[in-house]
């Protein structure tokens, strides 16, 4: 039977049985988002083949294959299967500090992919290893974090996490100002 391994965002790998050789036929290969078929492409491939990796293919979309031998031997039925590509998952590019005060600061951070379910925004002081975690939903791209010490350096962490349980992350430090004299 046609089936599918090693699928990622843009490609996958069709494997089959060897139905044919060389000398008794070739493949026609046909395949198409599910969603609009009227975009299928074709390949022609010799018997030899049992396996060819499809690549270019769109992140989170589902697509129908066709595989027809072409005997000039015995009629073989086409064997057809359907495969999802997985959800693209990038981490975020950038993450921006902005808005700094003696107690607080505004984390942003893009891009904001539909696969992310949430972001979890993790800061501490320099040096040292206390660290304090932010959830934030997925839609949202950026958060105040708040209750900071004047005049310190902290490490925030944005780390993405999809909806596949994969958890991409990058870091920024971010300094406070100096606490207003008199305080």
């Amino acid at each position: 039977r046609l089936h599918a391994t090693d699928v990622t965002s843009s490609s996958f790998r069709l494997l089959w049985p060897k139905l044919l050789s060389q000398e008794t036929g070739y493949y026609t290969l046909e395949y198409a988002p599910a969603a609009d078929l009227a975009r299928k492409r074709t390949q022609q491939l010799s018997g030899a083949h049992t396996s060819l990796v499809l690549s270019d293919l769109a992140p989170e979309t589902t697509y129908e294959v066709a595989l027809i031998p072409e005997s000039n031997v015995h009629y073989f039925p086409p064997q057809t299967t359907r495969v999802t590509t997985l959800a693209e998952e990038i981490s975020p590019v950038q993450v921006l500090i902005s808005e700094s005060g003696p107690r607080s600061f505004l984390v942003s951070w893009a891009p904001v992919p539909d696969s992310v379910v949430s972001y979890q925004v993790l800061y501490g002081p320099l040096p040292g290893n206390s660290v304090k975690v932010l959830e934030v939903d997925g839609r949202h791209n950026s958060t105040v974090v708040e209750h900071l010490a004047p005049n310190t350096t902290y490490l925030v962490t944005v780390t993405a996490v999809y909806r596949s349980g994969k958890e991409k992350s990058l870091s920024a430090k971010a300094c406070t100002q100096e606490g207003e004299r008199g305080q």
